[in-house]
């Protein structure tokens, strides 16, 4: 009697430890989809930005008449050195916050609206606000300290956008890559929307994941990646495996004589 319920708790334990092994299907990108890969076909193109409160844009005004550009730029060796992929400190001297009322405050110009366009469409509003007073000028508008974060699965960091799109993929690069227990059949994208934050649930193993709307991170998106349940045992490959059988097997045997003769008694 007490020789199988030893071997059912031995069945029982090393079935719950091969079901928890790590598999190239539980890790791998860019499967193809099947009954338990899903299938993405939305066919959603990328949608630009739109600019909201808070959000912080740089301004280069290009003209004909050097001072129109020293007003508005600065010196002209300054605004040929300065760099705008986000790392220069000096930009913020030239950045504008579109205020709560949607529109960012312009010198010699006034209130400019920009909340709900891209940067494309704003900077059209910018020029045609700034072509009546200074003519033959152009407009450079770009978004600046823009970020994502990502947590959950022992991750934890804020990261800057520095492209004009980043996918999915780069952005996990950025972070370091989902660790091995990381879940990547649920990631989670909790993105700020005009009608308020909104949670997605995706599979990123499937290859159809470029066909979703969340491929591409907007600025503030946060990645949530929760842990896979395989980490109780920890199990990463055949090595870590058989330590595991051997060292349960090992304990069975001296449960089992420990059992065995308290029962003859």
């Amino acid at each position: 009697m007490y020789k199988t319920y030893l071997r059912l708790i031995l069945v029982f334990v090393v079935s719950l430890q091969l079901s928890s092994c790590l598999t190239a299907r539980k890790v791998n990108y860019m499967q193809s989809p099947d009954n338990i890969i899903p299938t993405y076909k939305e066919g959603i193109a990328y949608n630009d930005y739109l600019l909201s409160t808070g959000d912080k844009v740089f301004v280069r005004v290009y003209s004909t008449q050097e001072e129109t550009n020293t007003i508005f730029n600065g010196p002209t060796n300054q605004l040929m050195t300065m760099n705008i992929d986000g790392s220069d400190p000096t930009l913020d001297l030239y950045a504008y916050t579109v205020q709560p009322n949607g529109s960012i405050l312009f010198p010699m110009i006034g209130e400019v609206s920009v909340i709900g366009k891209t940067v494309r469409e704003a900077t059209a509003a910018l020029e045609q606000a700034i072509t009546p007073l200074y003519k033959f000028s152009s407009v450079e508008m770009r978004l600046i300290s823009r970020y994502y974060s990502v947590i959950g699965a022992g991750m934890s960091g804020r990261y800057p956008i520095l492209r004009e799109k980043i996918n999915i993929f780069q952005a996990l690069a950025l972070a370091g890559d989902i660790g091995s227990f990381g879940d990547r059949s649920k990631i989670r994208i909790l993105r700020e929307t005009e009608k308020g934050t909104i949670i997605q649930t995706f599979d990123i193993r499937s290859e159809d994941i470029i066909h979703s709307e969340y491929y591409y991170i907007q600025p503030n998106d946060v990645i949530y990646i929760q842990t896979l349940d395989e980490k109780f045992f920890s199990i990463l490959n055949f090595p870590s495996l058989l330590a595991t059988l051997i060292s349960t097997f090992s304990m069975g045997a001296f449960i089992y004589k420990i059992v065995v003769p308290t029962a003859s008694n």
